[in-house]
């Protein structure tokens, strides 16, 4: 049982450092959106994701040291996936509404990293991380 779960581990830390490494590309996209409509790129606090960030936070310190860590990890970071999908969605339409195409090219190149990021967290939670969370459970 200790090997598949440090497999486990192992497989969501790099999926979560490979996703970092997009962030930082994601920004630098973001601050080039923001030259082409001539604002300045600033950040901004969100209550959705901190409040998804919170309940991260919370599965770690309820679930540390269990198989279900994993399993409630990856379903935190789908959360704030999907809400980011639900919002680079939103902002490419906009774009291209307002004929800000190369802005919407932009924003769809993150749209399709984080499309990926979650099927690849998808797919991390369906190779065992969810059933060793329900037979802990169980």
């Amino acid at each position: 049982m200790k090997k598949p779960f440090s497999a486990a581990i192992r497989k969501l830390s790099a999926a979560f450092q490979k996703h970092l490494a997009e962030t930082e590309a994601q920004v630098e996209r973001l601050e080039q959106v923001f030259e082409l409509i001539g604002k300045p790129a600033r950040g901004k606090t969100c209550p959705a994701i901190d409040g998804i960030l919170e309940e991260g936070e919370e599965i770690m310190s309820e679930y540390k040291g269990a198989p279900a860590l994993d399993a409630g990890l990856v379903a935190a970071a789908q959360a704030v996936e999907h809400y980011e999908i639900a919002r680079y969605g939103t902002l490419i339409v906009w774009a291209e509404q307002l004929g800000m195409s190369e802005a919407a090219e932009l924003l769809k190149t993150t749209l399709s990293e984080e499309e990926l990021t979650d099927e690849a967290l998808s797919a991390l939670g369906e190779s065992g991380v969810n059933e060793r969370a329900m037979q802990q459970a169980a």
